[in-house]
């Protein structure tokens, strides 16, 4: 393949790709203002691998695991700083928001609750609408793992939201 045909080949696969990928970045890290940039440098990441990449099965799922390992990196350097800035001012924990009394700001807030592994399940498996084969292969983990982080997942939504909510966003989401 001349690169010229590459490059042609890439930039179809980010027309028809970059917006999914932000979305999933976005509920992954719960920062709008990062998530076109974790998507960007996802695809900067493909670019960079295209010969490869476009050799898996499954371009997509590459990508996905790309977007889902650089929030993972995001989150964790977050938490971090976040746990320097407390030490340094040695003030007490931030105070917390109540959620807003839209159901989409609620879901957000439940959402970011969960550890990153059961968040990410969730939001493939419910928002996204990925088979579990999928979720593994784009997480990088067991289809049993997903299976068992997805229903733990859900149950502390149902926890946190009540169980008539979760019911109504697992039952939306999977119409």
């Amino acid at each position: 393949m001349s690169a010229d045909e590459a490059s042609a080949e890439f930039r179809d696969f980010f027309e028809r790709h970059h917006a999914g990928l932000s979305r999933l970045a976005y509920l992954l890290t719960g920062e709008p203002d990062a998530a076109d940039d974790l998507a960007a440098d996802a695809m900067v990441v493909l670019w960079h691998r295209w010969p490869e990449v476009r050799q898996v099965d499954s371009p997509l799922a590459y990508a996905r695991g790309t977007v889902a390992n650089l929030a993972r990196e995001r989150v964790r350097t977050a938490v971090r700083e976040r746990r320097r800035i407390r030490l340094f001012w040695s003030r007490g924990s931030e105070p917390v928001h109540g959620p807003d009394v839209a159901i989409v700001v609620t879901v957000r807030a439940a959402l970011e609750r969960l550890p990153f592994r059961k968040r990410a399940c969730v939001v493939l498996r419910y928002a996204f609408d990925l088979p579990e084969k999928e979720v593994a292969q784009v997480l990088g983990i067991a289809v049993g793992t997903v299976k068992s982080q997805t229903s733990k997942g859900v149950a502390e939504l149902r926890r946190l939201l009540g169980p008539t909510a979760a019911e109504q966003l697992v039952v939306r989401s999977s119409r």
